[in-house]
Order: structure tokens, then C-alpha cells, then sequence
């Protein structure tokens, strides 16, 4: 998959695209379904599929003093988006200059000159230009003035409602990752680089793969049945496991992370990149009276998360 950052300046075979476009946080059921629908453009245009994104999200440049909102870091929505089969990520840098573009502006210099799409699918409900004054409908008007084909796709919606990126921050926050699942169309991963903790794990029996969840909305603190991709260094592979996400309060934790303990490992995993997929919520975080009373619990999480993953 071809990464392109700047519509400016763009190599000839990277335009002509049939692309989908929006913030693609999560890459969820809706999104894959806005995807599917480029797809099938680009193979009547024998075209490349593209994704047409920003980055920073436009929530983050706006507003960076909010909480972390994002289900996925850029990396992360690049490796699902490849996994997808997209040819080219547009991910183009959201700045001043581009939040000032009108809505034509952005259809003309973005997506006809820029870009050169072919054809482009957004959602029903799709706002673009400052002050997010186009809508989809202006979008089609757009495409047939400067010669640019526009599919606008239904929202999505799923057994328990619209699919999108709120419903599923909901189900994290409220500890349902299955649901989130659901409307994910695939487990909800934690994604980053190991990073060195205090070896209270190890010194319990229980040595943990340490990972930061900056930038990212934090799903509900508490023990976690998780399946864990290792994506590189020699002890790649898939594992079944168990992870505490939060502030750790039996040892008085002030910034949140995610800890994880792989089943059945042996070996030393720092520096390298893990992706944590949260399956099921065992129990929120708690304190103990006494370290024995709290290894007791962890087999006890252990013993449940075993359960659950050998019945996937």
C-alpha cells in the first residue's frame, strides 16, 4: 500500500483512484462498507482503491486539549486499511491551510486537481470544507462540475443501532468489547511498543508486557481475556493472555496503561510490537489486603481468561 501525505505533490501513478473518504477511526463495519463500495468503482474504472483521510484528525487539531477520543493511531488504521486491500492511503496532513479550504476549494484542489480521483464514496452524513459547510449533496454536485464520480452510502446499521465510531467508544467505555466487536467487524486492538515497567509482575510470578495508551480512548479499566499478536523480533506469533488495563491502584499507579501477561511465554519481548485484542471484561481493577490474596485473584483471572479464548 502506497502512503501519500501531500496533495501538492503527487507522483502520477498515485492519482486516478476510485477512494473512500472520511476519518476511518476504528475502520468499522460502516467504514469497510464505504471501502467495498470504492472497490467496486475502482474495478469498473480499473482503478486503484484508495482512502482519502487526515491526520491529525480533525477532532485533535481543533480541540487538542480534549480527551483521547481515537480507537486507533495512524499506524494502526494504516496496517487494518492494508489489510483491506487498499492501494492508496491518502493521509494527508490537516493544517491550517486545509481546515481553511471552502468546500469547493477541497473538492477542486484536493480531489479533482490534487488527488485526481476518479471516483469518490462518502457516508450519507458527510461534512467537508471549513467550518464544515459542504455536505454530501454538494459533494455530487461538486463531482459533476469538475468531472468526478460520487457515490454518497447509507449509514449502517447494526442490531443494536447505527454503526459508528461513538457507539463503539460507548461499548468500551462501559466494558462491552464484544459489542464494540460487533460493530468493528473485528476485535478492538491496542497496538504499541513495549516499554520497560517495574518488574512487580515478574517478582509476583506474573511478568507483563508494558504498553502506553497515550493519545487513545481508554476502554473500561479492569482485567481483560485478550488475544495478542507479537508482530515482530523473534517471538512473533499469536498468543492467548491476560491484561490489566488502568492505573494499577493496588501499587498506587497514576498514569493509565495496558499490562499484559501471555500465556505459556518464555522470553524477553522489549522493544518489540504487540497488538492486544480485548475479547472479554473479567472485572474492574481493584485493591488488595495482602499480595497473596492478590496472585490469588490473578490465577483466578487467568484460570477464566484461559476459558474464554480456547472457546473462540
Amino acid at each position: 500500500m502506497q502512503i501519500v501525505r501531500d496533495h501538492l505533490y503527487v507522483d502520477q501513478a498515485d492519482r486516478g483512484a476510485s477512494a473512500a473518504i472520511g476519518n476511518f477511526d476504528g475502520v468499522h463495519l460502516g467504514h469497510q462498507s464505504v471501502i467495498d463500495i470504492a472497490r467496486t468503482q475502482a474495478r469498473a474504472l480499473d482503478a486503484p482503491l484508495g482512502v482519502l483521510t487526515f491526520e491529525p484528525h480533525p477532532r485533535e487539531y481543533f480541540a487538542p486539549h480534549t480527551a483521547p477520543f481515537r480507537l486507533m493511531g495512524r499506524e494502526a488504521r494504516a496496517n487494518r486499511l492494508q489489510k483491506l486491500g487498499v492501494d492508496k492511503l491518502y493521509e494527508l496532513n490537516f493544517n491550517a491551510a486545509m481546515a481553511a479550504l471552502s468546500p469547493q476549494d477541497f473538492a477542486r484542489n484536493v480531489i479533482a486537481d490534487g488527488l485526481g480521483l476518479r471516483h469518490v464514496v462518502v457516508g450519507a452524513d458527510f461534512c467537508f470544507g471549513k467550518g464544515r459547510a459542504g455536505d454530501a449533496a454538494d459533494l455530487e454536485r461538486f463531482g459533476r462540475e469538475m468531472g468526478f464520480g460520487v457515490t454518497i452510502a447509507a449509514l449502517l446499521e447494526g442490531q443494536k443501532g447505527q454503526v459508528s465510531s461513538t457507539a463503539i467508544r460507548t461499548a468500551l467505555t462501559e466494558g462491552r468489547p464484544r459489542d464494540a466487536a460487533a460493530m468493528l467487524g473485528h476485535w478492538h486492538r491496542i497496538d504499541g511498543t513495549i516499554v520497560g515497567g517495574e518488574q512487580r509482575g515478574r517478582e509476583l510470578g506474573y511478568p507483563t508486557a508494558n504498553m502506553s495508551i497515550a493519545g487513545l480512548h481508554p476502554p473500561r479499566f479492569g482485567v481483560y481475556a485478550v488475544l495478542v499478536d507479537v508482530l515482530d523480533g523473534p517471538h512473533a506469533g499469536q498468543y492467548h493472555g491476560a491484561a490489566s488495563l488502568g492505573v494499577r491502584p493496588m501499587f498506587n499507579g497514576e498514569v493509565p496503561n495496558l499490562e499484559t501477561f501471555l500465556f505459556d511465554f518464555s522470553g524477553d519481548l522489549y522493544g518489540a510490537e504487540l497488538s492486544v485484542a480485548l475479547v472479554d471484561y473479567l472485572r474492574p481493577e481493584e485493591t488488595f489486603d495482602s499480595l497473596e490474596a492478590f496472585i490469588a485473584q490473578m490465577d483466578a483471572d487467568c484460570l477464566r481468561a484461559r476459558e474464554i479464548l480456547t472457546s473462540l
